[in-house]
């Protein structure tokens, strides 16, 4: 019997959600086209992840080595965890929220509408012919870095698209989700945080709708080791916060 669940595109990548998880929300269990491991200091693993080496991107990691992050939540699981960050997050906290998480915020870069026509321009395929005929009245887009204290560190992408009515934002999730239809692209992480080589996969992602808009969070690794349950709650918790 065929697993229940659908197929979604982001950033071009065919990605299976599968059926079932807490309230509603699937589970990415397989992607066509995961990154191929590059060798070298610095290389872009697997799933993603570029080391912090030196330069740029050693400066947009900058004090994720000084084992200062305060855990808020010693001795609580990660699903505890998750929950309880996600409350934080609700609530505008974000510091609290990365710390139920055992994170603290390296940097952050936000990008907001300016002409009518970004988000046209940042979307690709069938999302992009979407938003020719049904104009989004705001495109608010954050890209952080988070990180450890002990050189291992995520970046985490939050994307939402505002429209005029919930029936346009229910619309938009209607034709983002399809597979090949394409996507919103999050903001370039080699320009905004000066970490080169690193691409979303899209294996740690999460959607929700908002008002009469919809957000799109992800989340890959940047240095060291963070494990695909942590990725998977940065970005749920992203998913939350208020682009800002």
């Amino acid at each position: 019997m065929a697993e229940q669940g659908r197929w979604i595109t982001k950033d071009r990548r065919r990605i299976f959600i599968k059926a079932g998880g807490g309230k509603g929300k699937g589970v990415v269990v397989a992607a066509v086209a995961a990154l191929a491991v590059a060798g070298g200091a610095g290389g872009v693993g697997a799933f993603g992840g570029a080391a912090g080496g030196g330069g740029a991107a050693s400066e947009a990691l900058a004090g994720n080595a000084a084992g200062d992050v305060v855990d808020s939540l010693p001795g609580r699981s990660l699903k505890t965890r998750r929950a309880e960050a996600r409350e934080s997050a609700k609530r505008g906290k974000a510091k609290e929220a990365w710390s139920r998480l055992k994170f603290k915020e390296l940097k952050r870069e936000v990008r907001r509408l300016e002409r009518e026509g970004d988000c046209v321009a940042a979307a690709t395929d069938k999302v992009r012919e979407f938003l020719t005929r049904t104009p989004c009245t705001s495109l608010d887009r954050m890209v952080l870095a988070v990180g450890d204290g002990h050189r291992n560190a995520a970046v985490v992408s939050v994307v939402r698209v505002g429209f005029r009515s919930k029936k346009q934002a229910k619309d938009f999730e209607a034709v983002e989700a399809v597979q090949g239809s394409g996507d919103v692209r999050p903001l370039d992480i080699a320009a905004v945080l000066g970490i080169a080589g690193l691409r979303m996969t899209g294996l740690h992602y999460e959607s929700r709708a908002d008002g009469t808009g919809m957000v799109v969070a992800e989340a890959d690794v940047a240095a060291g080791h963070v494990d695909q349950g942590t990725l998977d709650a940065l970005a749920d918790v992203a998913a939350y916060l208020p682009v800002k």
